[in-house]
């Protein structure tokens, strides 16, 4: 018989089929929730809803019950039992179907078990020879064998719904076919066996305890070796690449190569079980008895299968109190379970951090010592996996004696620099394929043929395998595959070469082996010595120790270490159970960890923002007066202070340091993002089953929705109140922040233009993405319902010298200054904010309302049709336009002046937007004004509207306004014909005109001129009504054109017009009352300011219609009234 074949078996067949067998068994457990681990397959398996519904039908559980009592022997044709079982008959069809895949996974068991018994029976035939450090691969095999075994059989124990399972089938199969399942007899049997799997099994190894103990004591030579303390590790200076740089090139080399990364889990399990299975060795052999109290001293649980695991001294003293003989082992048992503690592991993991923080910096920049000490990678590798898994296993499972040794808030660093070490052997994985291949012909190759030279005896078959061995080394390359059966081949006792006589070829045949793994097999050399997928299955610990890596400020940098975990649960499911992808995937709690890592970027970048814009804040103009009035003081020598005010910091202080050990709060800041952003910016995308994440964009996006919320929320709006904050102080404040996010690209290469570009252009709209006001919407409605409605209520006066509004002196003061919302440098900081666009908003939420105004006028001049077309045509009639005039019914000046102070607004907003785009865009600005210029009077008014419309949109004033255009025509109606609309519109202009002289008689349309200087030192007038009157100059000629271009009509015959009907004024000079007459100077002087506001009029046409020299004497007037009042 050829052990070769079933050696192999082991692992490529066996092995393979039991992990999945293990994996349904698993799966069977959860779904009926014996235990209820805290994993992911739990919550998708363990769901009581997932379990078939006569398992917990309350009617069927009596039935149940009967038959896990009298399993496995149910007399099913004995009439009681037949009434026990009625309930059953129903289901009987819903038995079969939904209970098959559990009970042929119980078969698989059972034949598994049949074929395991098989094989050990064939190697104690055969006398396999098992020597860990010599035929490495045979006895790993081997004894991972005996251990998935007793696995195997002890999660079947632990299912505590089998007997139903297999009882309700079996029923199901009888009452459906007329007889028993053929496997259920031997099943049943052994279901019963192993109530107690361990006590079994120890039975059944009776005969196979010498290969099995030979294998475990081979462990002598490499298990205390690797079971070191941190201070020996230290002492030896393991891992360090730098402790001898003159044999830094040299390539790492051992006997043992392979068990040098042995698992140290693996190990434990091994000695662990195989002794308890032949425990007659631990009283024969003192090596035996060393490496299980070793073991016992190690670890306090071994993991079973992912989350399951064995309580190591329990177990062993429950088996042991009861054989006699056994009062030391016992003893043994208890004096190793005080002492095992933590604090050696938690020692070795503090050595291992140093260790692999110092080899992956190494490498990082001498990637080709990745050839030679790749053996110190995969070393480092496993050792830090077999200590995080341990810690995983313990904190988990453990009533702690010492909290300090089962809580790692360093864990995250660990893991960290085994990711790191990981990225490099992928990144240079053909350095380290080039290396090797060269290694295996150049020396290797030659090694071996001297070894195969000196055999004292070599049969011709093993003579043939080994000349081909060399000859395939000699001529490899990288894509050629590699063979590895030859140890196992040689390991039967009765072999022509026997491998026990030949202990350094089999050495040498282990080295060989891990130098084609390292042209053949890097990704399962890194599955196998840093795999660390059994964190899907401790969710909850594993987002523990996310959220302590968080909260620690100087381990926040290694936290991507958590998402890049994600990425080895790929490797935890196994091809016999395809269903379970779908539960271990756990794409959210990847998800998590990146969200929450962009959150805390993001919540500590707005602490810097805010710290920030407060610095900023102080450098505005507003706190300089404090410091100027101390320094006019001072100069004056006025004491008016107190004696001991302590004197106010200037802005700046903060970034004088005497001491650079002083740490600020923005300083704790900084450090505590570039730690965040090194972790964020680590890894530009990873995959985690089959999606990419990249957490770049987490970022990204966070900082997206806080700085769209920050904007807004900076302006301060006050719905209440309606309090908002100038708008030269959220620029302040934008910009500050802009500034900090601009500083994010020095840690994270993120495309913060982006940013901007996705939320400034959002809060140019109404509203946002997500339906939410924006900056644009807030000061629309503020200056609309708050600033222009205090103006109609004649609390606030527009003053065109100021180019502002200002505040009244009312009996109930505004809480806020007109003029701070309003100047210049208000309006330029509004439209640096708004945009373009926001600022067309601006506008067409104007324009609504002067449509909502015009609308009511037409409505006035429809009540007064009759009346205004007679005066249209008695101008030269002035008693008869005297007594018309009293027929009219309401007042058109209030409206007309509340349209005027709206359009007076957006030149104001005009201006200012021409100002900034002027800046920005320069030459662009320039050319649409240039455009604009030069458009020939007899363009046709479509083209040229279009050409106002673009030069309006760059803040430059037209003489027809697109936008009232615009928004007039919109009140067209289908019942009025076009000449009947066209009629109401030059009546309105009439309308217009002959109110004015109503004017006169009203205390606040005096004018108050104002003098301010020129560019050029000369004194230049400017004056203005508190009624805000001056501004129906504007009112009247946008109005005019807007509604003439609209209805086609001539604009400049319709203006005239109206200088004609306004010539009604001059009968005010020939009344007698002075309450009448009281102002009539200052209102003489509006036909003045509309012709001169008008492109369309002139002074010729105002002198033909009103005598100049009534406006002289007028300018005289008001002016000697303004000194006298002064005065």
């Amino acid at each position: 018989m050829d052990i070769s074949a079933h050696g192999y078996h082991i692992r490529s067949d066996v092995k393979w089929k039991t992990k999945g067998i293990t994996t349904q068994n698993r799966r069977i457990q959860l779904c009926f929730f014996s235990l209820s681990p805290p994993s992911c397959c739990t919550q998708a398996c363990g769901d009581p809803k997932a379990k078939p519904s006569y398992l917990v039908d309350k009617n069927l559980e009596s039935a149940v019950k009967f038959i896990v009592r009298k399993f496995p022997a149910v007399e099913t044709r004995n009439n009681n039992v037949s009434q026990q079982l009625t309930q059953l008959q129903k289901e009987k069809s819903e038995i079969l179907k939904n209970l098959a895949l559990y009970y042929f996974t119980f078969v698989d068991v059972m034949e598994f078990k049949d074929h395991v018994c098989e094989l050990l029976n064939t190697i104690d035939v055969c006398q396999v020879f098992f020597d860990i450090t010599v035929n490495f691969d045979l006895t790993r095999n081997y004894l991972d064998l005996v251990v998935t075994y007793t696995t195997l059989m002890m999660l079947l124990s632990r299912i505590e719904e089998r007997k139903a399972i297999i009882g309700l089938y079996n029923y199901a199969h009888e009452m459906t076919h007329g007889a028993s399942d053929r496997e259920y007899p031997r099943l049943g049997q052994m279901i019963v066996d192993y109530e107690n799997p361990l006590k079994k099994m120890m039975e059944e190894f009776v005969p196979h305890g010498k290969s099995l103990s030979d294998a475990l004591i081979s462990l002598q030579m490499v298990y205390p070796r690797r079971n070191l303390s941190a201070d020996q590790w230290r002492n030896a200076q393991l891992l360090s690449l730098i402790s001898a740089p003159s044999t830094m090139l040299n390539p790492a080399q051992s006997d043992t190569m392979p068990c040098e990364y042995l698992s140290l889990d693996t190990m434990e399990k091994w000695i662990v079980f195989g002794f308890i299975l032949c425990h007659g060795a631990l009283n024969s052999d003192p090596a035996a008895l060393s490496l299980w109290k070793l073991a016992l001293q190690s670890s306090t649980c071994l993991c079973l299968f992912r989350d399951e695991v064995f309580h190591i001294h329990k177990a062993a003293e429950d088996l042991f109190v009861n054989i006699r003989g056994y009062n030391k082992r016992v003893n043994d048992i208890r004096e190793c379970k005080e002492s095992a503690l933590g604090s050696t592991h938690r020692e070795r993991r503090k050595f291992l951090r140093s260790a692999l923080k110092e080899l992956a910096t190494v490498l990082a920049d001498q990637p080709g010592l990745l050839g030679p000490k790749a053996l110190f990678v995969f070393m480092a590798l496993s050792f830090a996996r077999d200590e995080i898994i341990w810690l995983l296993r313990h904190a988990d499972n453990i009533q702690k004696k010492s909290t300090d040794d089962f809580i790692d808030k360093h864990i995250a660093e660990l893991i960290f620099y085994m990711e790191e070490l990981r990225a490099h052997v992928r990144k240079y994985g053909p350095v380290m394929q080039r290396y090797y291949v060269q290694y295996l012909s150049g020396f290797d190759a030659v090694v071996l043929n001297e070894l195969v030279q000196n055999l004292s005896v070599c049969p011709e078959d093993e003579s043939i395998i080994m000349s081909s061995f060399v000859n395939t080394m000699t001529s490899l390359s990288v894509k050629q595959g590699t063979n590895r059966s030859s140890p196992a081949y040689t390991s039967v006792s009765k072999a022509s070469l026997g491998i026990a006589d030949h202990r350094e070829l089999g050495k040498m045949m282990n080295t060989i082996i891990f130098h084609t793994k390292m042209v053949d097999s890097l990704v399962e050399m890194l599955v196998e010595t840093s795999d660390l997928s059994i964190f899907c299955f401790y969710s909850r610990a594993f987002e523990k120790m996310f959220q302590q890596c968080l909260e620690l400020p100087s381990q926040s940098r290694y936290s991507i270490c958590f998402p890049l975990l994600c990425t080895h649960f790929m490797s935890c499911t196994h091809e016999l159970c395809p269903e379970e992808v779908s539960t271990v995937s756990l794409l959210s709690l990847c998800n998590m960890f990146l969200d929450e890592m962009a959150k805390q970027a993001r919540n500590l970048i707005t602490d810097i923002c805010t710290e920030q814009c407060t610095l900023s804040d102080q450098l505005l103009p507003k706190h300089c007066a404090k410091t100027i009035s101390q320094a006019v003081n001072k100069k004056s020598k006025k004491q008016t202070g107190k004696k001991g005010e302590p004197e106010r910091e200037k802005p700046g202080v903060e970034s004088m340091r005497k001491n650079r050990l002083l740490v600020t709060n923005l300083d704790k800041l900084h450090t505590a993002l570039s730690e965040l952003c090194f972790s964020i910016n680590y890894v530009p995308n990873m995959v985690v089953w089959e999606h990419t994440f990249t957490p770049r964009e987490y970022l990204t996006s966070h900082l997206e929705i806080r700085f769209t919320k920050s904007i807004v929320g900076m302006t301060m709006y006050n719905q209440a109140t309606q309090e908002i904050a100038k708008p030269s102080e959220l620029l302040t404040s934008v910009r500050a922040y802009m500034t900090v996010l601009q500083s994010i690209e020095n840690y994270v290469q993120i495309d913060i233009t982006r940013v901007f570009n996705n939320v400034l252009l959002q809060q140019t709209q109404h509203l946002d993405s997500h339906g939410e006001p924006t900056i644009t919407s807030l000061y629309t409605n503020w200056y609309l319902e708050t600033l222009l409605r205090q103006v109609s209520n004649g609390h606030i006066a527009y003053f065109p010298a100021m180019k502002a509004f200002v505040n009244l002196p009312t009996e109930n003061e505004l809480t806020f200054n007109a003029e701070e919302y309003s100047d210049i440098s208000e309006m330029r900081s509004l439209s640096e904010l708004l945009g373009p666009y926001g600022m067309k908003f601006l506008s067409e939420s104007l324009m609504w309302h002067i449509s909502s105004q015009v609308a009511e006028l037409k409505k006035l001049v429809v009540e007064n049709m009759e009346v205004l077309t007679q005066m249209r045509t008695s101008f030269d009639k002035p008693d008869h336009m005297a007594a018309l005039f009293k027929r009219l019914t309401c007042d058109v000046l209030k409206r007309m002046t509340i349209i005027g102070v709206i359009l007076s607004f957006r030149s104001l907003a005009q201006e200012a937007l021409r100002d900034v785009l002027s800046c920005h865009i320069p030459f662009l600005v320039s050319s649409v004004e240039d455009f604009k210029d030069h458009i020939p009077r007899e363009t046709d008014m479509k083209v040229a509207m279009n050409v106002y419309e673009l030069s309006s949109a760059a803040g430059l004033p037209c003489e027809i306004d697109p936008a009232l255009v615009v928004a007039l025509s919109s009140q067209k109606s289908d019942n009025i014909s076009p000449e009947e609309e066209y009629k109401i519109a030059c009546l309105l202009m009439v309308f217009v005109a002959v109110s004015l002289p109503t004017l006169a008689s009203n205390v606040m349309s005096q004018y108050s001129p104002r003098a301010r200087l020129t560019l050029f030192a000369t004194v230049k007038w400017t004056f203005w009504h508190c009624n805000n009157i001056h501004c129906l100059a504007k009112a009247v000629n946008q109005i005019a054109a807007a509604l003439f271009t609209i209805h086609k009509g001539s604009i400049e015959d319709r203006l005239k017009e109206f200088l004609l009907a306004s010539s009604s004024l001059l009968k005010i000079g020939q009344e007698t009352d002075k309450t009448t007459t009281r102002n009539r100077e200052s209102v003489y002087l509006l036909l003045d300011m509309i012709v001169q506001e008008s492109p369309f009029l002139t002074m010729d046409l105002l002198e033909s219609c009103f005598p100049y020299v009534l406006l002289r004497n007028a300018y005289h007037a008001v002016y000697k009234q303004s000194v006298s009042a002064s005065a």
